[in-house]
């Protein structure tokens, strides 16, 4: 007999175990979602206002460069120092950083003070905040839970940023239109206050073995790279994710393909590039089967390639519902790839080494969509924005299907007996 009733959508929908058995976890992730949201509302009100005083597109594209270089330096800098310090501390004084930042930027609103430089100095810092504090806060999370509640915690940590991503955007606009840039600002340093409160109430959370010193701080990021060279199961999860990225992803062409294809407009680019993220929290909100799945290192070959494939065939259609629809099931596949990803890095991987190899995982994550936004804009405008989305779906399957041959231990990966 088929289960009915709460056992079936527990089977079916997200599965919140995590925040029901660690009144700790749910206060972190209750504190992240919120500031993940303000944050998502400053990156557009700081955008709009960049917007304002230079009237130039390429200013505000700077804004994302501004925030890149920080973030991927520092990223593997802070994975370091969260392998070092009470990671506790490390994501108290970092997100109380980031709260400041939001308020100098309100206070400059309400002075008036409308200067690009000043604004792409925040954000510089901003980023620097957020790669000392995602490192340590990921780190945090196998403290907290057990290791078979781990694909569950970061499916909803994929709610938190794909569902912030897309509300904070919406409540920027409306909050900067209704009552301008200061108020989102000051919204967002209120938010933060959550965020504060979650980490204050932690347990202290020094690393595990971990050695101290300023000698081991500064050779520590070689000490995380070179334990990942000897981690073949660990590395793939880095080549993988970049063969969906690099070599697929697409966003880069939308304005494009919005016109040539589809023959929209400036809407039709909202549509497009909405459509991975409702597919990628469709996954994260119906992920209750992912914590029975024992062979994570498959999942992930299978959710790429899948990605790889619904790219490629968007690429091949000229309908557009059908198009969001099969962007759609590449953001789905996304999720599940990064649920198993990072499940894969907090099992595996040894506590006094967890900050190092997060701080590996946010460069990947921030590097290669920018590296992919690149290559598929060199591609479209040498060839067509065909030959480049259809292209590099194939060319994603055709990349997976080799590292699956090349390391083929990845696929018999198993989640009881993990092996980095």
């Amino acid at each position: 007999m088929e289960p009915r009733g709460p056992v079936a959508k527990r089977r079916i929908l997200a599965d919140l175990t995590p925040l029901r058995t660690s009144v700790d976890y749910r206060r972190l992730w209750a504190g992240n979602t919120i500031s993940w949201i303000g944050q998502a509302m400053t990156a557009l009100a700081v955008s709009l206002q960049v917007y304002d005083i230079t009237h130039s597109s390429f200013s505000v594209g700077l804004v994302g460069l501004f925030s890149l270089v920080p973030l991927v330096v520092f990223g593997l800098y802070g994975g370091a120092i969260a392998d070092t310090v009470d990671r506790r501390k490390l994501g108290l004084y970092s997100s109380l950083g980031s709260c400041g930042l939001s308020v100098v930027l309100a206070a400059g609103a309400f002075a008036g003070f409308h200067h690009v430089w000043f604004l792409y100095s925040v954000v510089a810092l901003q980023a620097v905040c957020g790669a000392l504090n995602s490192p340590a806060r990921s780190s945090m999370i196998p403290r907290l839970l057990p290791p078979e509640q781990l694909p569950a915690a970061n499916a909803l940590s994929s709610i938190t940023t794909t569902g912030g991503t897309m509300l904070g955007p919406m409540l920027g606009g409306l909050i900067v239109g209704l009552w301008g840039y200061q108020a989102a600002y000051t919204v967002d340093a209120v938010a933060f206050s959550a965020s504060l409160y979650a980490m204050w109430r932690l347990p202290a959370m020094r690393p595990e073995g971990a050695e101290t010193g300023v000698r081991r701080k500064r050779a520590s990021v070689l000490d995380g790279l070179r334990f990942l060279a000897t981690r073949p199961n660990l590395r793939m999860t880095f080549f993988t994710d970049m063969c969906a990225m690099v070599l697929a992803h697409p966003r880069a062409l939308f304005p494009a393909v919005a016109v040539v294809w589809f023959g929209g407009d400036a809407k039709t680019v909202g549509l497009l590039v909405a459509a991975p993220a409702v597919g990628a929290l469709l996954g994260a909100v119906f992920s209750g089967w992912l914590g029975r799945v024992r062979r994570h290192g498959l999942a992930i070959l299978l959710a790429v390639a899948g990605w790889g494939t619904a790219i490629a065939v968007f690429g091949l259609t000229r309908n557009l519902w059908l198009g969001l629809f099969f962007l759609a099931v590449a953001g789905c596949a996304d999720t599940i790839s990064m649920v198993f990803r990072s499940t894969m890095l907090q099992a595996a991987v040894p506590d006094e080494m967890r900050g190092r190899l997060q701080g590996v995982f946010i460069v990947v994550v921030a590097g290669g969509p920018r590296l992919g936004d690149f290559i598929a804009g060199s591609v479209g405008d040498l060839g067509s924005p065909g030959l480049a989305v259809v292209g590099g779906g194939a060319a994603c399957v055709v990349a997976v299907g080799l590292l699956a041959v090349k390391w083929r231990g990845f696929a018999r990966y198993d989640a009881k007996a993990p092996e980095a």
